[in-house]
């Protein structure tokens, strides 16, 4: 059995309340497997802080329903405890218009559903949960623990907990963890009012204003930007051993393993579902406190497919890895080292001369800000960045964020014109001009809303977009990236563009 963090609403503590948990069973010398529900990069971040194994993302938009359970059931299998970190609230989603679950968003009685097998509560009928913490727990049959913010509630806690638990028949929530509690004497008005439902409390975390995790304007700030961040994890193990009851819940954690499942793997084999044979390909994958964005899914699989990832630094790196075949630069927060970015010359004259060569390029988000001509911080000041997109990005207070389903116009790097992709946009640059030859079509993907065409694929041997993707279900676009990477290995040697970056750094001295 499997534990799924839930939430009411957001902001509740689901994430102090999983590191919380986390990390007591670490420090125990427990093996513990994390997931995150969701497209999220920087939550993940921290379940591999604590528990030194990756966080997997189960997100059945950007991946699928089955891909979901493969990978829970395959990495799962491999640690006798296993946590899952849910998503906003319990039952926020989306409405989902995928082919694998064309029915999951419809009203239960146009699912063929007799009126009397209705839940009692009629709001549920039509509630938009694809995608949700409460379509994960179904999914995977998971119970979940409901996180509840008390720091405003005393008797009105029943109420919400009741509705929790009879909104949805087929979700099992095993209990609550009471958090902010201002005092004994509050602790005792919600346990009160909840005895007439007799739902286990499982923790009681009082208001801890000394523990708190840094955000900004993306969410939380990374781990690589927390020194302190070892002295916060010995304060979540101290209150952790004191607020939870542990001898409820390890049994909910302990996970059973499956002899039958088709996604075990043995022990010590690579991270992937498929392992390719084929002669490795060195690619060079951008990695620091600007660029860190990356699912480990998509990493894994670069890996099985017969890359090895050489990851480098553009923020304190001189130049490009030798002898790579090709580039990954992954989403993160380039406009807030921006300076340093600019100030690093030497490693984006190597990086432009490269992409003159011809070498195959992802970049993503923060990627794209980064190949981009200057970025445009929060503060208005403008930096030099590699040059080869012609446009600039420009820090804005507008928020972009949402699923996207994105067709593909264009024969490109990664993909066929006319493909279907769904991915992730989630950021406040904009791009003060669009390319001539966009690479998507992008609608919303909950309502079909057209949102706009972006995406840069000029020069040929690049695909730029604000668009994250997890290749889960889509194993065909890193198998083509590396073949694109072969291509050019066997064609170039990419130690060649050492011979351009002089030229480079004479044509801006000029300028």
């Amino acid at each position: 059995m499997a534990l799924i963090i839930a939430g009411e609403r957001s902001g509740v503590g689901k994430t102090t309340v999983t590191l919380t948990l986390l990390s007591c069973l670490c420090r125990r010398g427990l093996q513990v497997q994390s997931f995150k529900v969701g497209p999220d990069y920087i939550d993940p971040m921290f379940h591999k802080y604590v528990t030194d194994r990756p966080c997997r993302n189960l997100d059945p938009v950007l991946t699928s329903e089955s891909y979901v359970k493969k990978c829970f059931y395959h990495y799962s299998n491999l640690c006798e405890y296993t946590l899952i970190e849910g998503v906003m609230g319990l039952f926020d989603g989306v409405m989902g218009n995928k082919e694998e679950t064309p029915s999951l968003h419809l009203p239960l009685l146009k699912r063929g559903v007799d009126k009397e097998q209705t839940p009692t509560l009629p709001l549920v009928k039509g509630v938009n949960d694809f995608a949700s913490t409460a379509h994960i727990a179904k999914l995977l049959n998971l119970p979940v623990l409901l996180v509840i913010d008390c720091s405003r509630l005393s008797g009105s806690v029943a109420a919400i907990v009741h509705g929790y638990c009879c909104f949805d028949k087929d979700i099992h929530i095993a209990g609550v963890i009471l958090n902010r509690v201002g005092s004994d004497r509050h602790l005792s008005l919600l346990k009160n009012s909840l005895e007439a439902l007799q739902i286990p409390i499982f923790g009681v975390i009082k208001r801890q204003d000394h523990i708190t995790i840094s955000d900004r304007h993306l969410g939380l700030v990374p781990t690589t930007e927390l020194p302190q961040l070892n002295k916060l994890i010995d304060k979540l193990v101290n209150l952790g051993e004191n607020c939870f009851d542990w001898e409820s819940l390890l049994p909910l954690l302990r996970e059973k393993r499956r002899q039958g499942d088709k996604g075990r793997r043995r022990q010590g084999e690579k991270g992937s579902f498929s392992v390719s044979v084929s002669s490795p390909i060195k690619i060079a994958v951008a990695y620091d406190k600007a660029f860190n964005f990356y699912y480990q899914d998509n990493l894994d699989l670069l890996e099985s497919l017969g890359a090895q990832l050489v990851f480098w630094s553009p923020l304190k790196d001189a130049e490009l890895p030798k002898d790579i075949g090709g580039m990954y630069f992954g989403g993160g927060f380039p406009e807030v080292f921006a300076q340093q970015l600019a100030e690093n010359t030497s490693a984006r004259d190597s990086v432009k001369a490269a992409i003159f060569l011809g070498i195959p390029t992802i970049a993503e988000c923060g990627g794209l800000m980064y190949l981009c001509e200057q970025i445009v911080d929060m503060a208005g000041k403008s930096w030099e960045m590699v040059g080869i997109l012609p446009t600039t990005a420009v820090m804005d207070k507008r928020l972009t964020l949402g699923y996207r389903s994105a067709i593909v116009l264009q024969d490109s790097l990664l993909l066929d014109a006319g493909k279907t992709i769904y991915g992730h946009e989630f950021h406040r640059s904009r791009l003060i001009s669009d390319c001539n030859k966009p690479l998507f079509e992008t609608y919303r993907f909950d309502c079909d809303e057209f949102t706009g065409k972006e995406g840069w694929m000029s020069p040929g041997n690049i695909h730029a977009s604000y668009i994250h993707m997890h290749w889960g279900n889509c194993q065909e676009i890193p198998q083509r990236f590396l073949e694109k990477c072969r291509v050019f290995n066997s064609a170039c040697n990419i130690n060649n563009y050492l011979n351009f970056t002089p030229l480079l750094s004479k044509e801006r001295q000029k300028g």
